[in-house]
């Protein structure tokens, strides 16, 4: 049992006995003792004196004799400030509590079972004319450590994600294809098939610009020539031949479609993310269109002259929403309705988490007010997992413009920059082999690029410095895995020495007040992993992660571990090594960052 739930159990069985009244455990308020004070837990006693009919003084000297008495082994003395109870700890049972940890491979996650609720993640998203961004990998990113998380915090989790790969966006890079590509393929070109599919998507912008300039010049109006440029409108023609089914449009589609799943793999491996089950926005479309169909026979929507469908929104505060265009093509709003159909036959979701930009914030408050509408158990309280936008020093990205920080570029640079980095650091490590310093220059690279994003509470906006991120001093990635790699190397060494840790620690070594202050940062690991679930943040096991080595770093500064002469000492240091550099491990895991051994 933690520390602070027998303190709980001591405080409310002793209020019982001295005042004769019975406390809930959630009235005990016991929090870290502040620095300038001795002790490790404070109570605060305030909530009592109604009970007591006593001075805060008097209440907490109540309080306090009656622990001593009542659980000595756990409370060695306390002292009283104010309204405050401040408790010392014994040692035996901080050093209980570090074995329980240390020993325990799963310490802080809530066990997975057959009844855990159900919760669906969409994360990526991406469209099938451009490779990914730094965007995406920000999305990407996001979207599997919180899978991890809501898997750490008792969750069964399914992780999906859905193509764009329809729609007048994927007709233009088709388009331009046709007209300029001669028959180029990834094969011919020797790029990855998204790239050379972006390729053409700036192609046709470039282009697309151009006509619209001279048609402005021409005199026409802007909006107009927007409209009437003759490539926009070949635009739209394709794409009412692909709904159409047109087996020309359809095989071409099809064809470079093929030739941007490769690409996107090979993304997706790089980054270390996966996914449950895909969906295709052209599989989900006509779905959507069917519940739309079926909410305007219920009278939810309604069908303009034109003979447009939209949804009148304006009871609850919004605006009327477009379903269907008067042309008869779906938008997005239609698709997210068709996906959560066949997602929702697919899984019997309890919570549906989207994790998607802040700029569709109205787009997933219309949504979810939709699905509720179409009878979703799970519409009502869909959670968007909204995040903010990833900055660069020289502004924002336009992938039209082909002004992006391209993914692939991105992960490539992160790792270059880890091997020159790291370059010292790796050469001097014995018999190490090239691939071995390629292996370690991919996890730092990675750890650093994943750390530096992950550390930002999503809801902000972030500027992405690469430079920074590859430090190994700070709040960064390598940083932590650094020390990780040296928790791994005293370990080792104290392996080499005959030194092992034994299942019982000895319950009578003496504590630092540094070595209680680390074992009080490896019990909050399980809060840090609450509180990423509850929140949906998983900077929080970021910044849990860096407090915790931070704090490591500090007692290794002043304590030895290997040549601690007492061997209680000793063997407890080793505990407390092995036990940060497991929870280090877990936690960095969870944010999808893998730690060398070696570094």
């Amino acid at each position: 049992m933690e520390i602070s739930k027998k303190i709980v159990a001591a405080v409310v069985a002793g209020i019982k006995d001295l005042y004769g009244q019975e406390v809930a455990a959630e009235a005990v308020q016991l929090q870290a003792t502040r620095p300038e004070f001795e002790g490790e837990l404070t109570l605060v006693v305030f909530p009592f004196l109604r009970i007591s009919h006593k001075r805060p003084e008097e209440t907490a000297e109540d309080i306090g004799k009656r622990l001593l008495e009542s659980v000595p082994d756990v409370v060695s003395r306390y002292n009283v400030v104010k309204g405050f109870l401040n408790l010392s700890i014994s040692a035996a049972q901080w050093i209980q509590l570090l074995q329980e940890i240390q020993q325990n491979p799963t310490f802080g996650f809530v066990p997975v079972t057959d009844e855990s609720p159900l919760v669906m993640i969409e994360y990526s998203s991406p469209n099938t004319n451009k490779p990914l961004h730094l965007g995406h990998v920000r999305n990407n990113l996001l979207g599997w450590a919180l899978a991890q998380v809501m898997e750490a915090n008792g969750n069964r989790v399914v992780k999906t994600n859905i193509v764009n790969d329809r729609g007048i966006h994927i007709c233009k890079s088709m388009l331009a294809w046709l007209k300029w590509g001669n028959g180029e393929t990834p094969e011919t070109s020797g790029k990855k098939g998204d790239h050379l599919i972006g390729d053409y998507y700036v192609a046709f912008d470039k282009h697309y610009r151009q006509e619209v300039k001279e048609l402005v010049d021409g005199g026409m109006d802007e909006e107009q020539a927007k409209q009437e440029a003759p490539l926009i409108k070949e635009a739209h023609e394709m794409l009412v031949r692909w709904e159409a089914n047109d087996p020309e449009v359809r095989a071409l589609w099809r064809r470079m479609n093929e030739w941007v799943y490769a690409g996107f793999n090979e993304t997706y491996r790089a980054l270390g993310v996966s996914f449950d089950k895909i969906y295709y926005e052209s599989e989900t479309y006509l779905e959507g269109k069917e519940k739309v169909e079926e909410g305007l026979e219920k009278g939810l929507f309604y069908r303009r002259d034109d003979g447009s469908v939209w949804a009148d929104l304006t009871k609850e505060g919004l605006d009327e929403k477009l379903l269907l265009r008067s042309d008869g093509t779906s938008v997005y709003m239609t698709q997210d309705i068709g996906t959560a159909k066949l997602r929702f036959q697919d899984y019997p979701i309890d919570k549906m988490i989207y994790v998607v930009g802040n700029e569709q914030n109205y787009h997933f408050q219309v949504l979810s007010i939709l699905l509720d509408k179409l009878g979703f158990k799970w519409g009502k309280d869909l959670v968007h997992f909204s995040y903010g936008m990833v900055e660069l020093p020289n502004g924002k990205m336009k992938s039209r413009e082909g002004t992006v920080v391209d993914a692939d570029d991105l992960i490539q640079t992160m790792i270059d920059d880890a091997r020159q980095m790291s370059a010292d650091k790796v050469n001097k490590l014995e018999g190490i082999t090239d691939d071995e310093a390629a292996e370690i220059a991919r996890i730092v690279g990675m750890g650093a690029l994943k750390y530096f994003i992950l550390k930002v509470d999503a809801r902000k906006n972030m500027l992405f410095n690469p430079e920074e991120s590859i430090d190994f001093n700070g709040n960064t990635g390598p940083f932590i895995q650094y020390t990780y790699a040296r928790i791994r190397s005293i370990l080792r060494k104290a392996a080499e020495q005959g030194m092992e840790i034994p299942e019982t620690l000895p319950q009578t070594a003496e504590l630092s007040d540094k070595e209680i202050s680390l074992i009080q940062h490896l019990q909050g690991f399980a809060n840090a992993v609450r509180q990423a679930g509850s929140d949906y943040n998983p900077s929080c096991i970021a910044n849990y992660c860096y407090e915790l080595v931070k704090e490591y770093n500090q007692f290794y500064h002043d304590f030895s571990v290997l040549r601690e002469e007492d061997a209680d000492k000793r063997t407890v240091r080793l505990a407390l090594s092995a036990a940060v550099s497991q929870v280090v491990r877990n936690g960095m895991r969870l944010l999808g960052i893998e730690v060398p051994e070696r570094m």
